[in-house]
């Protein structure tokens, strides 16, 4: 039992040791603003990084929206396209409705695969 005593006085006074130099140190850890040279090359490292990291974003952004725009581009052709092919087929279909023949028949008949070409 004395021994406990003697090691928990022991501990209590390091523990008080320890306390006062906190105390008289002050605040523990670095102090902001002041960095070291190997932490203001880091954080200079980190910068550049960054940047390059930003630059390649836009880069790819701005690739993304050029193949997007040309995808728009052909489907728009295409729309165009098929409108232009629909006009025709519905002025074939009003001139079979009236029982007259298209001035493209043959054409017709080829498009549908009726008549072979030659």
């Amino acid at each position: 039992m004395a021994e406990m005593e003697m090691q928990s006085n022991k501990m209590s006074i390091t523990e008080e040791a320890q306390a006062q130099t906190r105390k008289e140190c002050g605040k523990r850890g670095r102090k902001p603003g002041r960095k070291t040279s190997t932490e203001k090359l880091d954080i200079k490292a980190k910068l550049e990084r960054s940047r390059q990291s930003a630059r390649e974003c836009r880069a790819r952004k701005k690739l993304r929206y050029q193949y997007l725009e040309e995808l728009v581009a052909d489907r728009e052709k295409a729309v165009v396209a098929l409108r232009a092919e629909l006009e025709r087929l519905i002025q074939w279909n009003r001139q079979l409705s009236e029982n007259s023949t298209p001035i493209n028949n043959d054409q017709l008949l080829q498009e549908i695969g009726i008549l072979k070409q030659e």
